[in-house]
């Protein structure tokens, strides 16, 4: 471990006090991978592991294990960042927006000290009362009532697609079920005239490789961003959407004065970056769910009416969005640990449901589990906005799947994808039997 615990110490090879810099030097701090630097809290255990290295993020379900075994809160000197993976400790971390705080980013780096890559989130890197303002207009043009005039569109692209598949047999679910369902299905109700399927993918790869430090990883996703971002922001316009989608609601709200034009365009932007990638993932990693369990295929089969049951399931299973970062508001503690002012806390979700101190045999899929305390979502204020398309969105695949497809074999070794956020397939080769 590179770190000492004396006046003048080091972590990482940056300088900090024994528990958060001296508030002389706050005007000016020293960063670390964009964040203030702290130094291991009393009563923490230190592990020299780095999260984001590619060994790690393809091994996630050992580095689970290990977090958690090693306590509440783990201390990560290569970062010199706090890391939780229980899932008492992280429910509670995650969903406290006062003591720790979003709007300081969801990532690595503080927005607070350091400028983000591009203009954050009004939705996931904003706190109330601010994002009170601008959840309220996207839970408006997210309604029950939008959603409820999707769904027959939703299920009809879905059988359509699945039929088209069992026609193949053998495919790769990643490319041809995964990413082509929600960006044929979602980009289309936002109201979006122009589809480009590797753009919109790449852009979310990019916004959440984009949490993670200056790794190959955010390097090789932030590459395409002179390409993709301009393109996206285009889309975002209101002369570029449909009025009838819901960014037409967003800028609705704009024309009664609510947000401001520019924050309706970031608006519409936030939908694409989080209601696709997300979706995605959860997709492939449902097929992939359902090819490893037979028995729990049959299940839905028997009762199609287990589709959303087998979609939350996946989500608490594999955790498409594995860790999100909070930041220390002010000094606190959580547990009985202390926690110091402007501290970064990885809140790795994906170990949290996985917790056996919370959960009955975590490592089995379980379409008769009560999982809706999941964190896969969020929890709370910042829970995800448009958790509900997502879950229509696979309750239509699924219920396709159930109703029309007799067997999900692996046709060859699936291939995981090393994300600093996600928890993703890079290929998952299967082949459908028809019922």
């Amino acid at each position: 471990m590179d770190a000492e615990l004396a006046t003048g110490v080091t972590v990482a090879g940056t300088p900090v006090s024994e528990s958060y810099l001296e508030p002389s030097q706050r005007s000016r701090p020293t960063l670390l991978e964009g964040h203030i630097p702290i130094a291991p809290p009393a009563g923490i255990a230190v592990w020299d592991i780095d999260p984001y290295a590619e060994e790690t993020l393809l091994q996630l379900e050992e580095y689970y294990a290990e977090l958690r075994e090693r306590g509440a809160l783990v201390y990560i000197p290569r970062y010199a960042v706090l890391a939780c993976g229980r899932y008492r400790e992280t429910r509670e971390i995650f969903s406290d927006w006062k003591r720790f705080v979003s709007s300081r980013g969801v990532g690595l780096t503080d927005f607070k000290h350091a400028e983000p890559w591009r203009p954050a989130s009004l939705i996931l890197e904003v706190d109330p009362p601010y994002h009170d303002r601008t959840r309220r207009v996207l839970v408006r043009a997210l309604s029950a009532r939008a959603l409820e005039s999707l769904k027959e569109t939703l299920q009809r692209t879905a059988e359509k697609l699945i039929d088209e598949l069992l026609e193949k047999g053998t495919f790769d679910a990643v490319p041809e079920l995964a990413e082509l369902y929600p960006t044929t299905v979602f980009p289309a109700a936002v109201g979006l005239q122009e589809v480009d399927t590797r753009r919109l993918v790449d852009y979310g790869a990019m916004t959440f490789n984009a949490l993670g430090p200056d790794n190959e990883l955010r390097r090789q996703s932030l590459a395409k961003a002179a390409e993709v971002v301009p393109w996206i922001t285009e889309q975002c316009r209101r002369e570029r959407l449909r009025s009838e989608g819901f960014g037409g609601v967003v800028y609705a709200a704009a024309d009664s004065g609510e947000i401001t034009e520019e924050e309706a365009g970031m608006l519409v932007r936030s939908l694409l970056s989080a209601g696709i990638d997300t979706t995605i993932t959860g997709l492939g990693n449902a097929v992939w769910c359902l090819a490893q369990n037979p028995d729990s295929l049959q299940q839905l089969r028997a009762e199609p009416s287990l589709a959303r049951a087998a979609f939350e399931e996946t989500l608490r299973l594999t955790s498409p969005v594995h860790t999100f970062c909070r930041t220390a508001a002010g000094n606190t503690q959580v547990g009985g640990l202390a926690i110091p002012e402007d501290a970064k806390i990885l809140c790795v979700l994906g170990a949290a449901n996985l917790d056996p101190e919370h959960w009955t045999q975590p490592a089995r899929f379980d379409l008769t589990r009560k999982n809706r305390d999941h964190l896969a979502f969020g929890v709370g204020t910042h829970a995800c906005v448009g958790q509900a398309v997502s879950k229509i969105e696979a309750e239509a695949v699924l219920s396709a799947i159930a109703r029309k497809v007799s067997s999900i074999e692996l046709s060859a070794t699936p291939k995981w994808r090393a994300g600093n956020a996600i928890h993703a397939l890079e290929s998952l080769p299967v082949t459908f039997r028809g019922a």
